[in-house]
C-alpha cells in the first residue's frame, strides 16, 4: 500500500503546465491500476482548501465527494470515524515537530501512522519534508515510478 501526499493532487487538479505534471500524470495513472493507494481526509481536506479560492461550494462539494472515485484511492479513515481530521494529541504532534516538521507535515505524518500503517511508501513532491523522520519509505512521484520500472 502507498500512501498518496496532497501535492500530488494539487498538481494534478490546478497545475498542469507544472514541471513536475507528466511525472504526477505517470504516477496517478500508475496509482489507478495498482488499486492500492491510500491519502487521509487531512489530504483531502488540505486539497479542497487549496482549491477553495477557485471553486463554488457546489465545485467544492463535488471534488470532497468524488475525490476517491476520481483519483482511484482510499480515503482513510471512513468519514463516520470521529476525530478524522487532526488524528493526534498535541504531544505527539510536538514530537514529530522536534525532528523539524511544520504542523501540518505533522499532521499527516500521524495520519499515515494512525489510519495507513501497514503503508509501504509516502509518496510526495516534498520527500525531503519526510525523509528520515517517518519509519516509511518516503519518495516523489518520480523517484517512485523510477523504482517499479528497476
Amino acid at each position: 500500500m502507498i500512501f498518496v501526499d496532497s501535492n500530488v493532487f494539487v498538481i494534478a487538479l490546478r497545475y498542469p503546465r507544472d514541471r513536475n505534471a507528466r511525472a504526477n500524470a505517470a504516477f496517478l495513472a500508475h496509482v489507478r491500476e495498482r488499486g492500492d493507494a491510500v491519502t487521509s481526509v487531512v489530504n483531502l481536506l488540505e486539497v479542497c482548501g487549496i482549491l477553495s479560492f477557485n471553486l463554488n461550494e457546489r465545485q467544492l462539494r463535488a471534488l470532497y465527494r468524488h475525490f476517491a472515485r476520481r483519483f482511484g484511492v482510499r480515503v482513510v479513515p471512513d468519514e463516520r470515524e470521529e476525530r478524522a481530521v487532526v488524528p493526534a494529541a498535541p504531544a505527539e504532534l510536538l514530537a514529530l515537530m522536534t525532528s523539524k516538521m511544520s504542523l501540518g507535515d505533522a499532521i499527516v505524518a500521524v495520519a499515515l501512522l494512525r489510519w495507513a500503517p501497514a503503508t509501504d511508501a509516502f509518496v510526495s513532491w516534498d520527500a525531503r519534508h519526510f525523509a528520515g523522520k517517518l519509519s516509511t519509505g518516503v519518495v516523489t512521484p518520480a523517484q517512485f515510478l523510477d523504482r517499479q520500472r528497476a
